[in-house]
């Protein structure tokens, strides 16, 4: 959020009119900045105007937490922890690894991604020797030889940075304090800290991420925390993230994850796409553009703000599945040092990473390898792919690319062999997956194939239209693409590809398409920059574009919210209607403004040659209205209509923080509580509130997303693997013995039993066998002798 600073003198200088030849242009590139009368450097504006715009995004966050109940205690102590215990470190290293500064901003937003990637290993150190209540000495490792170092002394200084655009601080600041409302409507203020009531409704993975996270306050690797000593083959290094922060800045876990966490890590992704669209671009106003396509736009046809199409919902995913947003902070710069190795643009004027590109490489890699499924395989796609048109077009192999991929490969390879152990998570080789709920069986030949044609053109648009810049830049490159602009094309085509060939019970694959978002939104983005700067449109033109593409986002967002929702209808191909409908009315629209659009530049004669420019940032608005309606439907349904919900009633949440209060982190839970509900008897083993709010593990409670469960016959209704274990813990509840408790105690390392009576009354017996600790109108805590 501080890197939003313009970091020096207000740009100044003439507009020219772009090359025939698409390319870097003057109009785009960091203009020269003004200089003092005595022609002595750069002209400095004061501070409190080159940081406003740092300290506006900064505010705008704050006004969010502070009104969804965050104590200022809690802020101050997180923001000191994410100043001098992620951006300094991050931040020295960083500078200490490129070769030369580019802009402020670059160097805060690179160092805090860098930062996250040593904190991972500080955090592993420390947890594995059994000191996490140490770990805020983790960034004296680094602070240590920055200070000591004359070689490195000198990367503390701030200098040579080239000057911002203010109008791209304003801007990004913009993209920030929008996705943050976004945030507070559809996330912070439903989802409160600690529940306050016996209804509270939570999206039920929420309380599983949160779990992994408490697990990860004292564990390394982690275990299921649903299931004691379970090994967790998983991607869980953006819950380390949580457990490390609330360990170093002493903010309370539930608070890290429900309050501060996801904001900050939104707020830094969206300043990482600007920085890394500018960097690979070489333009300025590509790259926020970049991060408006990521963090303003949303899914196209999201009508009616609870339909979930192929698996998604809005930019649901950024607080449903945080793990996502970590992964983006890791991904794009990782995007950045490998778009360095592959070729850099022609033109660019950022300077180059140097050698160092090789080292921010391998750190990304590695650390994106445990931070989601999804980025590497995408990342490796995106080098197979720029090294096959080499090799088919220019019948050379580039050993940068070789290498890049190499270092892609091992990092797959460790993934898959190391942190997943080789387990698929339900992932299975199934084309077409996503897309094969929405055409019925049973039809005609030509009728299915005719559905099949939909069906996939609603696929494109709702989740690919916000990349039509990519098809510009295509079209004016002639398809001669340079390097970087391969590379970029390859990794936006991997994710939906691999979305499509492979399927997956919770429609996961999903995850896929969004890591081909952090290449497509900057690939998308050059295009239009291009496009605009080949109409050459001065100041005016460009404001009047801005404005036209703002009154459109405001006008389809009110049409969207003024419709009904979509009643419900039979057919498998029904919701995708309304947004085919919603396509063929807007483009009915653009054709009857195509037809006109001579006679308008006949009455305006500076319309000529600006259709294209008009049509593709048209085009790129109309998913705008999806994030307003997603946060609109937080208002009408149980936690934004998201997902399936589980209640979370606030005492067995109060029983549950009890027992994280009075016991110790090697302590095991044992629960009566196994499934979020009871349906014909089979229980869905979903329920994750023990090992969430105790930050415990827990001897068994819902089992469902157990590595070895994800995908099995029967989904979450699927029986427990281990009956024995089973009987062993319910019978603590049911029927317990002095033998019995001893045994969970000796054999397993329980230490506390926590009962839900809503679940069933614990039998008279156990009151004399171990001692009750606590007790509310619903639940009661009992410590075992």
């Amino acid at each position: 959020m501080t890197a939003l600073a313009t970091g020096g003198a207000d740009p100044t200088g003439p507009r020219r009119r772009a090359a025939a030849t698409p390319g870097p242009a003057t109009a785009d590139a960091a203009p020269a900045p003004a200089t003092r009368a005595g022609g002595d450097g750069p002209a400095r504006r004061p501070a409190a105007l080159r940081y406003a715009p740092a300290v506006a995004g900064y505010a705008v966050v704050v006004a969010a937490l502070l009104a969804t109940g965050t104590p200022v205690a809690d802020l101050t102590r997180w923001t000191g922890y994410v100043l001098l215990a992620v951006l300094l470190p991050g931040t020295l290293v960083f500078r200490a690894l490129r070769r030369r500064p580019h802009t402020l901003v670059e160097d805060v937003a690179f160092g805090a991604a860098v930062g996250l990637v040593l904190e991972l290993a500080g955090w592993a150190a420390f947890t594995a020797a059994g000191l996490p209540h140490l770990l805020w000495l983790w960034p004296l490792a680094v602070l240590g030889p920055f200070a000591v170092v004359p070689r490195l002394r000198r990367h503390w200084r701030a200098t040579g940075h080239t000057p911002v655009p203010t109008g791209w601080a304003w801007a990004l600041a913009g993209v920030v304090a929008g996705f943050t409302f976004y945030l507070y409507e559809s996330f912070l203020r439903v989802n409160p800290v600690l529940p306050t009531d016996e209804g509270q409704a939570q999206y039920i993975d929420l309380a599983f991420q949160l779990s992994l996270a408490g697990a990860a306050t004292h564990q390394v690797p982690l275990d299921v925390p649903q299931v004691a000593e379970e090994p967790l083959h998983y991607h869980w290094f953006g819950f380390a993230h949580f457990a490390a922060a609330s360990l170093v800045s002493g903010v309370d876990l539930p608070t890290v994850f429900f309050r501060l966490g996801v904001p900050t890590l939104c707020a830094l992704a969206a300043v990482l796409a600007a920085v890394v669209g500018w960097r690979v671009t070489g333009r300025p106003y590509a790259g926020v553009a970049a991060a408006a396509l990521m963090f303003t736009v949303g899914e196209f046809g999201y009508e009616n703000g609870i339909r979930q199409l192929f698996g998604t919902q809005a930019t649901f995913i950024v607080w449903g599945s945080p793990s996502m947003t970590y992964s983006w902070v890791l991904l794009l710069p990782l995007v950045a040092a490998l778009g360095e190795l592959v070729g850099r643009a022609r033109g660019s004027t950022a300077p180059a990473l140097g050698r160092g590109a090789w080292v921010l490489a391998a750190l990304f890699l590695a650390a994106s390898t445990g931070a989601k499924a999804s980025s590497v395989p995408v990342v490796l796609a995106a080098l197979a792919f720029t090294a096959a048109v080499s090799l088919a077009f220019r019948r050379t192999l580039p050993r940068a690319v070789l290498a890049a991929a190499g270092l892609a490969l091992a990092a797959q390879l460790f993934a898959t062999a190391v942190l997943f152990a080789f387990e698929s998570h339900g992932v299975t080789v199934d084309p077409f997956s996503g897309l094969r709920p929405y055409v019925p069986t049973g039809r005609p030949a030509a009728t299915t194939a005719l559905l099949w044609v939909a069906v996939s053109v609603a696929f494109l648009l709702n989740l690919q239209l916000r990349l039509a810049g990519a098809v510009a830049l295509l079209r004016l490159r002639r398809w001669r693409l340079e390097p970087v602009q391969v590379f970029l094309l390859g990794g936006a085509l991997a994710g939906p590809a691999i979305y499509l060939l492979v399927g997956h019970p919770g429609s996961s694959n999903q995850y896929f398409t969004r890591a081909g978002f952090a290449f497509g939104v900057i690939l998308s983005a050059w295009g239009w920059a291009e496009l605009v700067d080949s109409a050459a449109l001065g100041a005016r033109g460009r404001a009047l574009l801005g404005a036209g593409a703002a009154g459109l986002a405001v006008l389809l967002t009110a049409v969207q919210l003024w419709r009904p929702a979509a009643s419900p209808s039979t057919p498998s191909y029904a919701p995708v209607l309304p947004l085919l409908t919603w396509a063929a009315a807007l483009a009915a629209v653009a054709l009857l403004v195509g037809l006109c659009w001579p006679a308008l530049v006949g009455r305006w004669p500076g319309l000529a040659g600006r259709g294209g420019a008009v049509l593709l940032t048209a085009a790129l608005f109309a998913g705008a209205p999806g994030l307003v309606l997603d946060a609109a439907a937080a208002r009408r349904f149980p936690n934004g209509g998201a997902y399936p919900v589980e209640r979370m009633p606030a005492t067995r949440v109060a029983a549950a923080r009890y027992v994280q209060e009075h016991s110790a982190p090697g302590d095991v839970v044992a629960t009566n509580a196994h499934c979020r509900a009871v349906v014909n008897g089979w229980c869905d083993a979903r329920s994750f509130w023990v090992s969430a709010y105790t930050q415990r593990s827990v001897l068994v409670e819902g089992w469902a997303f157990a590595p070895r469960m994800v995908g099995l016959p029967g989904g979450p209704y699927a029986p427990f693997w281990d009956a024995g274990r089973l009987r062993a813990n319910d019978a603590a509840f049911t029927a317990p013995t002095a033998d019995g408790l001893a045994d969970l105690r000796d054999t397993y390392g329980v230490r506390w039993l926590l009962v839900d009576r809503r679940v069933a009354p614990e039998s008279p017996a156990l009151a004399t066998l171990a001692d009750l600790r606590y007790t509310n109108a619903r639940t009661a805590v009992y410590r075992l002798r």
